[in-house]
């Protein structure tokens, strides 16, 4: 089994980029989600509710990032402008972020039609892992996603129109032997990391939004085949949830290896 994909999506819910290798630590790969776009109360703003989000592409750099957008002009900020404290709200955590770009919040502002602010996580989080010591970036809950192509491949049989890996904004994708079998596994092994598998990871009305197009699907799906399909204790599942063990470098091509199962065959 390998690893045949890898991404970070260094603003939640922007376009993910699609990389050879990454550090992985903790926190999270490097650059992933450490941007967030907050209403001016501080409530995140994601593809949920603002699905032309996933056009955004953006560029990390080591002192700052640019960003692009159909029809905008690029917009390059620097970590040193963000400066200023700001709450910040991803589901029930509450926590501090940074804040200081007015250029970018007139930018991000114009691009989705009402306002939002633009937040950098910082060089460290503020954030606490869910049951685990650590930082959290500003993911969902947990700091990677793994999906299975296998499962995809299964998924993608029932559907009129496929869908792919890109809708499901994981960090790893492996090639793995059976569809599912990652509903079974314990800890990991992705070249030098380590992970543990924390959940699976229940999905939303995200999952219907074309990285393409930054519009929801007309036939709802794949949520509607999920609904029937995969409907676990958790919620409707597809993929899963992890955090790493140790820190190293993840590269497109390693093995996986499954070190630690939940059930005993």
């Amino acid at each position: 089994m390998r690893l045949s994909e890898l991404y970070v999506h260094p603003l939640k819910s922007s376009r993910g980029n699609a990389l050879e290798s990454a550090a992985a630590g903790p926190r999270g790969l490097e650059h992933d989600r450490e941007w967030l776009l907050v209403s001016p109360a501080g409530h995140f703003i994601t593809g949920r509710t603002a699905p032309s989000l996933v056009r955004v592409v953006v560029e990390p750099g080591p002192s700052g990032a640019r960003f692009t957008a159909p029809g905008r002009e690029a917009l390059a900020v620097e970590h040193a402008s963000f400066k200023t404290p700001h709450d910040a709200t991803v589901w029930k955590d509450l926590f501090s972020a940074w804040h200081g770009d007015a250029a970018a919040d007139a930018w991000f502002t114009d691009y989705l039609g009402h306002p939002c602010r633009l937040l950098w996580l910082g060089k460290e989080s503020q954030r606490a892992q869910k049951g685990g010591d650590g930082e959290l970036s500003f993911a969902d809950g947990y700091p990677y996603l793994l999906i299975n192509r296998a499962s995809l491949n299964e998924l993608n049989a029932e559907l009129a129109e496929p869908v792919t890996t890109r809708h499901f904004r994981a960090n790893l994708v492996v090639d793995a032997d059976f569809a599912w079998e990652e509903d079974e596994w314990k800890r990991v092994r992705v070249g030098e990391v380590e992970f543990e598998v924390t959940t699976p990871c229940s999905r939303c009305i995200f999952s219907t939004v074309d990285p393409e197009l930054g519009a929801r699907r007309a036939d709802g799906e794949p949520m509607r085949t999920l609904l029937r399909t995969r409907a676990l204790p958790e919620g409707i599942c597809f993929g899963v949830n992890m955090r790493a063990l140790n820190s190293g470098v993840v590269r497109v091509g390693d093995s996986v290896e499954v070190v630690e199962s939940r059930f005993e065959f």
